[in-house]
């Protein structure tokens, strides 16, 4: 039985070593095949960028011609005889900025000249040849040893690209890993430092180079051709948005189904695939996410649990959650938390400077990163859009209850005790509580328009405490007709609960007591009939919730008090 490698990058190590792949060294062949000179993948983190880019590495360097052996039980070495004859061919240029972040410009551009370093330093025997110049003998010793100017190592990969071809007299190839990491890094304090100089370097080694075969550039986002790619008119990109390439990053269905075979685990496949699918490349539905699948299927006692959300601090949702005028973002949040879609236009370039001025930006930031998918295109830049996956709508969870605590001041112990009022059946109580939590907290998340809506967004907001036990769904038909909120149990012998939110003015000095109590009175009644006359319950007893455990809930807003039973 081969290993599982978690983390390994590095397609050489993984083969060697004997560890378990997931063979996609077609990849290789659809990237000769391909008629773009350059191409950019753009795709989520730990999705497979840099293993792929990896293995071209060893397929195509002219250097390691017992890197063959890497390939031979490999489904690329059963391509025609024309793809095999591109092995060991190329000298192969391979640089990686995945380490490139740093506070400050200074630091950032020390880190990206070493990390150009480590990718051209084992060209040095060209020192040695006489092929070269003494002036270009001299231009690379600068740059080995740190000597040369900014402008030098921004035209390097472009230099160095034509001394190994007239030392090879080949073509060569260039391989750029996460491009953007430093741009990322740099966003908000050295931007126009960090994009000048990326500018320049990927410009200089893929715009007009003559000495260039092919190209390739791995990041998580499309940074616009006016910032990056300026020029570059010979560069293709593939997004996830694309069908070209789709099922080369990631896992298929048919590798899951594969890999948890061939590692004997027991868990329920439609409960991995709640947790792990979801994402939607091109037209390839059910794409998984490796790195979570990889950490499940190694773990012993297989606990669904989240494990991409751990690999970085998720910074971005929290500050568009946390920041102070994303009433908007919120909503639209808690309505994918609770299985619901939205449609928004997806921009396929993006400007870290427009982020502050187009608010309407984080959805497409949301995409590109893997925290969101595609169901459909609707119109030419019109996507609707979905949380993927169960892991993914935890990190969404996590942070609005962040959002609770730091900005609302409401600790989690009392949105906790509240939610478990309404799904332990326990209404005055749960009424009080909710009440209490709605005078704290209600002014920062109100609009100006005190809609339906707007409270079933709150309402959502304040569930999201029980996210991992419940399923929580809005706006979904069931029976005949659209409920509110419905929260389906996990464990099926809890209760189901099904909500229809009603909303009156809030009384007025007019209102006399008799007149507003038949007021609000008449709304509870009204949605409780509703939710029996148009059957909403109907879904949860298709999840195995019997009628006695379907609590059926009623809430009126008046202004900003609620009431869920009679006065």
């Amino acid at each position: 039985m081969k290993k599982l490698s978690i983390g390994e990058s590095d397609f050489k190590n993984l083969i060697s070593s004997n560890s378990y792949y997931i063979d996609k060294s077609l990849f290789i062949q659809e990237f000769i095949d391909s008629p773009a000179l350059v191409m950019l993948f753009p795709r989520p983190r730990r999705f497979g960028k840099t293993l792929n880019l990896s293995m071209l590495k060893y397929y195509f360097d002219v250097a390691k011609p017992e890197n063959k052996a890497l390939f031979t039980d490999l489904k690329i070495w059963q391509a025609p005889e024309d793809i095999k004859a591109h092995c060991s061919k190329y000298p192969v240029i391979y640089i990686s900025f995945k380490d490139a972040k740093a506070n400050n410009w200074d630091d950032c551009y020390q880190l990206i000249i070493s990390e150009i370093l480590k990718g051209i330093s084992q060209f040095d025997y060209l020192i040695e040849s006489n092929i070269l110049s003494s002036y270009k003998k001299n231009e690379l010793i600068g740059l080995f040893n740190r000597t040369a100017g900014s402008s030098d190592y921004q035209q390097s990969l472009r230099s160095l690209s034509e001394y190994l071809y007239n030392y090879h007299n080949q073509k060569v190839i260039i391989l750029i890993d996460e491009y953007d990491t430093p741009i990322h890094a740099g966003y908000k304090k050295f931007y126009t430092e960090v994009v000048s100089f990326m500018r320049n370097l990927l410009s200089g080694a893929f715009k007009d180079n003559s000495f260039l075969f092919k190209g390739a550039i791995t990041g998580i986002l499309r940074v616009s051709k006016e910032s990056i790619f300026s020029g570059l008119n010979n560069i293709s990109v593939y997004s996830i948005l694309e069908d070209e390439f789709a099922d080369m990053f990631g896992f298929t269905e048919p590798d899951v189904q594969q890999l948890l075979s061939d590692f004997n685990v027991k868990t329920e496949f439609a409960e991995i695939k709640k947790w792990y699918n979801g994402y939607k490349f091109g037209s390839f539905e059910s794409i998984y996410n490796p790195w979570s699948i990889l950490n499940f299927t190694a773990s012993k006692n297989e606990t669904l649990r989240s494990f991409w959300a751990n690999t970085s601090s998720n910074e971005l949702i929290r500050h568009e959650i946390t920041k102070r005028n994303a009433d908007l973002i919120r909503k639209n949040i808690l309505k994918l938390i609770a299985d619901d879609t939205i449609v928004n236009d997806i921009e396929t370039e993006f400007v870290f400077s427009d982020m502050d001025k187009r608010t309407n930006l984080v959805w497409s930031l949301f995409l590109f990163s893997g925290y969101l998918t595609t169901v459909k295109q609707v119109s030419r830049k019109g996507y609707e859009l979905k949380i993927p996956n169960f892991e993914i709508k935890a990190i969404f969870q996590d942070s609005i209850l962040e959002w609770f605590e730091t900005d609302l001041k409401i600790v989690k112990n009392r949105l906790t005790e509240t939610a478990q009022f309404l799904t332990e059946n326990k209404l005055a109580e749960f009424e009080y509580n909710f009440r209490e939590l709605m005078g704290d907290t209600f002014s920062y998340y109100d609009t100006a328009k005190n809609n339906e809506y707007v409270y079933q967004s709150y309402i959502l907001g304040l569930l999201a405490v029980i996210g991992d036990d419940y399923i929580i769904r809005s706006n979904r038909e069931s029976g005949l007709g659209r409920y509110d909120i419905m929260l389906i149990p996990h464990d099926k012998t809890k209760n189901g609960v099904v909500i229809e939110i009603k909303q009156t003015e809030a009384r007025s000095e007019n209102d006399t007591d008799r007149k507003f109590k038949m007021r609000v009175n008449k709304l509870l009644k009204q949605a409780l009939e509703q939710i029996d006359k148009n059957q909403y319950y109907n879904e949860l007893l298709a999840h195995q919730i019997p009628p006695e455990r379907i609590i059926k809930v009623p809430i009126v807003f008046a202004g900003k008090i609620a009431f869920v039973q009679a006065l």
